[in-house]
């Protein structure tokens, strides 16, 4: 266990609802669900989770924290939003799982091997090199995200349409490769690290 998730499961002590409200985006709302079931019917994920939301608000009220914060199920939120559309409160529902897989990440807590998480880590490192998303870089970054023998098979079963895309100039490889950079990457870089800093000083204030 993490230094910080030790530090946090000690001050909340069996009080799970009041760490997520703390910690999490919009958690408040958790205590508004009344476990009708619509958000779980109405995901296109319902399948695939291991707990689906209504589960999830159950199990933060029951003070699971180990099995919320381990759980692949914040992760497999696709951010299609027909939770939050057919939720009789109208509860976030979409911002409370994304807030949930970004509190596992910062109390390292992610489960191992998660696609989704892999991906949004890819996906934010090669943002922030630039301030803009080098789409051929991502790409081959996600081919091999799972060693270089997979994703030379990906590769190969998707060489079709990477020669379709070359001919119809969606993807110009000596263009691509530099990518586009916002104007002020240095103020960029300055911007994201002051929000690294204020992130750093409130869960270490929700910490004590």
């Amino acid at each position: 266990m993490s230094d910080l998730n030790q530090a946090l499961a000690e001050k909340y002590q069996g009080n799970f609802l009041k760490e997520v409200i703390d910690n999490v985006e919009e958690g408040d709302m958790v205590r508004m669900c009344m476990q009708c079931g619509v958000c779980a019917g109405s995901c296109p994920m319902g399948p695939h989770w291991e707990h689906t939301p209504q589960k999830i608000f159950m199990m933060i009220r029951a003070n699971k924290r180990d099995e919320v914060l381990q759980s692949d199920s914040m992760w497999m939120c696709t951010s299609c939003y027909n939770c939050i559309a057919r939720c009789p409160r109208e509860l976030p529902i979409t911002h409370i799982m994304h807030g949930l897989a970004t509190y596992a990440k910062r109390l390292n807590l992610v489960p191992q091997q998660q696609p989704t998480a892999k991906f949004a880590q890819l996906f934010w490192d090669n943002l922030t090199k630039k301030g803009r998303v080098n789409e051929l870089k991502l790409g081959i970054s996600l081919y091999f995200m799972n060693g270089f023998g997979e994703g030379i098979k990906v590769a190969m079963a998707n060489q079709k349409l990477g020669m379709n895309m070359l001919k119809t100039k969606r993807m110009a490889v000596n263009e691509a490769w530099g990518g586009h950079s916002v104007k002020d990457k240095s103020g960029f870089h300055a911007m994201l690290k002051k929000a690294a800093e204020l992130e750093s000083a409130a869960i270490e204030a929700n910490s004590k």
